[in-house]
């Protein structure tokens, strides 16, 4: 189902449409809206638990999810009002949203002007499970914390991702869903953790991630192995600050790709950070197979191989094409309006249009190169 989300006087944009499908990519140059798309949603999710999962009563800027500072900082420069607004509608049902705050120049929380819902306009937003993975996950390190109420009532990663290994662990033998499964003749096949494993070899050749909690303490413990065919001695066990960041900062996305319920919200940036191109397609991947099977996947990325991982799961069979939607942001000045150019994956995976600027970095340095 097609839904489009308007966003009124909020950060880069004045007035902009973002079609949402059951897997969005954000993309285009730095400070072109991409982020303001995915605070946009998180801030929704923060003000709503901030009032315990009732009405919400204004925007709260700063939060477990996202800070950004007071009224003055979101406010559109070229603002020609000084309501703040997000609606969403839906092009197959009449499910609704709407939500209006009144603007405060020096406060953190914007009172409510207007707000109603109707239906399921942004599959998850408000239901158990909502992640929101930041660009800036957990890196390496000796320990990682833990949280029982996060991760058995919540059942939430963290913006950083930081309780990956304390949801893993506590979650290890729940059923994967079987559109998402990468390796289903694995022992003990349907088990998050296998899976997880499994993923992991995509992104690095023969590892698996071990954990294991600290006794006596709030902390868990990450390690990698590597299988034989990896080419390290098969079996020992490695510290994860001594394995390097593609592993640890790709964890998160993988678990939340694999765990997350069917009707979820998931908002990840930047998911190819610290991978090589192989491992970055192999995450496109898992993304579209996480959309397919029903999770709600809003991702912001400067990756074309993530976006060859999408089309080859759309030509795969994977996800059908119109479930995927590319959001291409883009403007010619600093002062004008972002422009959302929306170029279409066909069954076989190719594109209707290459915008200028859209993943086309490679050819136009290869040009300069052979001139």
């Amino acid at each position: 189902m097609k839904r489009i989300l308007h966003i009124h006087n909020f950060k880069a944009f004045k007035d902009q449409k973002i079609e949402i499908r059951p897997l969005t990519l954000l993309s285009g140059l730095n400070g072109t809206g991409k982020s303001t798309t995915l605070q946009a949603i998180a801030l929704l999710r923060q003000s709503m638990d901030a009032n315990g999962f009732s009405n919400i009563h204004g925007l709260l800027l700063n939060g477990e999810l996202i800070e950004l500072g007071t009224g003055a900082d979101v406010l559109h420069n070229e603002h020609s009002d000084s309501t703040i607004s997000f609606t969403v509608n839906s092009e197959e049902s009449d499910n609704y949203y709407i939500y209006e705050a009144n603007y405060a120049n020096t406060s953190d929380v914007l009172p409510r002007k207007k707000g109603f819902i109707k239906g399921d306009p942004i599959p998850g937003l408000y239901e158990p499970g909502f992640q929101y993975l930041k660009a800036d996950r957990i890196s390496p390190a000796v320990n990682y914390p833990k949280s029982h109420h996060t991760i058995s009532v919540r059942k939430f990663l963290g913006t950083r991702g930081e309780y990956s290994a304390h949801f893993l662990n506590h979650y290890r033998d729940q059923k994967v869903n079987e559109k998402i499964r990468l390796h289903p003749s694995t022992e003990n096949k349907h088990a998050l953790l296998t899976q997880v494993n499994a993923w992991l070899q995509e992104v690095s050749p023969g590892a698996s991630v071990n954990i294991e909690e600290v006794p006596r303490t709030d902390f868990m413990r990450l390690e990698y192995a590597y299988g034989s065919t990896a080419g390290i001695r098969g079996g020992d066990p490695f510290r994860a600050t001594n394995v390097g960041f593609g592993l640890t900062y790709s964890l998160p996305v993988i678990v939340a790709c694999l765990a997350l319920e069917k009707g979820s919200l998931l908002l990840i940036e930047n998911p190819e950070a610290h991978l090589h191109p192989k491992g970055q397609v192999a995450i496109g991947e898992l993304i579209a197979r996480a959309a397919a099977a029903g999770i709600q996947v809003i991702v912001e990325t400067h990756s074309d191989h993530v976006l060859n991982g999408i089309r080859i799961a759309v030509k795969e069979g994977l996800i059908p094409n119109t479930s995927v939607g590319l959001n291409f942001f883009s403007r010619t000045d600093v002062a004008s309006q972002p422009q959302n150019l929306q170029p279409e994956i066909s069954p076989t995976g190719r594109l209707s249009e290459w915008p200028e600027g859209f993943f086309d970095q490679w050819d136009r340095s290869l040009d300069r190169i052979l001139d």
